[in-house]
């Protein structure tokens, strides 16, 4: 499994662009094809919302890929 720590410059980045930035997808519109696909875990529950706001202590879950969101 695939370990990312992201480190919050404000309060809260929307999923799409979380996984742009982590590099699991090449844009934040690539992110939003793979939430819509629903293969998106937040919190062990399926996020289907593209622009749901993920905060601090958060976890992403993405087949292998695991992130963790630090404050």
């Amino acid at each position: 499994m695939q370990q990312f720590e992201f480190k919050l410059n404000g309060e809260f980045i929307e999923l799409n662009q979380l996984l742009k930035m982590v590099g699991v997808c090449d844009s934040g519109g690539a992110g939003k094809v793979l939430v819509a696909e629903g293969v998106v875990s937040v919190d062990g529950h399926v996020e289907l919302r593209k622009t749901c706001k993920i905060r601090a202590g958060s976890v992403v879950t993405l087949g292998d890929v695991r992130i963790t969101v630090l404050a």
